[in-house]
């Protein structure tokens, strides 16, 4: 293998390049300098979406409700990804788009479009790191010619759906330690000689720069598997937020009305539930490909 992978092909013929700039959590201050420091550092791979509330215009492929604002589960009419996809195929005929992906798509989601698409999916983007390492998903999208590409690939400590801190794993930094590489710089190696492509976010140059610097060396064989012993990250309170995001998006105008009238009883049901889920951890993770 080359220790270039500056860029992955797609199954259009078009190509990826391998690393991007992350821009999720990256406040709107902070945004142009990053995506400026980014393109002069080499960067040709910005990944950015109306979600992360720090872009002006962007294409957004989901209805809404005109009398429902806001970026809320109440605001989103029903699903019709089979017609979506079909408009995005009209993108890719006119010459506008070179490929087409998508993002958190499941293996079982994946196989769905695919059963239907015309132009096949070339990438599905989705949470992938040292210690989330989606093989089911990676497999699958292996076999069926799809590119996965890694956002959060240096972990995601500023959220709560999963308990993970990658850059302190023993592991990594074991990894790191031997080749005089950044923890960051291994977690990211590990990404390309995977196969998928990587979108670290940061708004320091220096950071921005050294997140770059991955691709005249690489990860010897030997350690290379040593990943496969990094305990993958647990998801404790996964479970309890589909839950309540789904009772939401049900009952947009009456969540309240579903918990207890106190909040001392919230509190108890929250505690409760969080022991429940995290006891179904481990089935939750033989049936789920990505988490958000």
């Amino acid at each position: 293998m080359s220790n270039g992978i500056r860029y992955f092909a797609l199954n259009t013929g078009a190509k990826i390049p391998s690393v991007g700039l992350g821009t999720w959590q990256s406040s709107s201050g902070e945004v142009a300098d990053a995506v400026i420091s980014a393109v002069k550092a080499g960067y040709r791979h910005i990944d950015c979406a109306r979600a992360y509330t720090n872009e002006k215009e962007i294409h957004w492929p989901i209805r809404t409700f005109k009398d429902i604002p806001g970026f809320q589960p109440e605001s989103f009419a029903p699903l019709d990804i089979p017609s979506t996809w079909r408009a995005m195929e009209q993108l890719y005929d006119s010459g506008k788009a070179r490929a087409l992906g998508v993002s958190n798509f499941s293996s079982k989601k994946l196989g769905d479009l695919l059963a239907v698409a015309r132009v096949p999916p070339a990438v599905d983007q989705v949470e992938c790191h040292p210690g989330w390492q989606q093989d089911r998903l990676r497999e699958f999208c292996k076999s069926t010619g799809v590119h996965l590409s890694a956002y959060s690939p240096l972990g995601s400590p500023g959220t709560t759906w999963m308990n993970s801190d990658v850059l302190k794993n023993p592991i990594l930094n074991m990894v790191a330690e031997k080749l005089g590489k950044s923890p960051a710089q291994v977690a990211l190696r590990w990404g390309l000689q995977m196969g998928q492509s990587v979108l670290p976010k940061s708004t320091k140059e220096a950071r921005i720069k050294e997140n770059f610097d991955v691709f005249d060396w690489s990860i010897p064989e030997d350690l290379l598997a040593k990943f496969s012993e990094i305990q993958q990250a647990s998801c404790p309170s996964l479970l309890f937020q589909c839950f309540l995001l789904k009772m939401q998006t049900d009952f947009p105008h009456s969540i309240n009305c579903f918990l207890f009238p106190t909040i001392w009883l919230d509190l108890l049901l929250v505690c409760l539930l969080f022991c429940l889920f995290d006891f179904m951890d481990v089935s939750l993770r033989a049936h789920l490909d990505t988490t958000k």
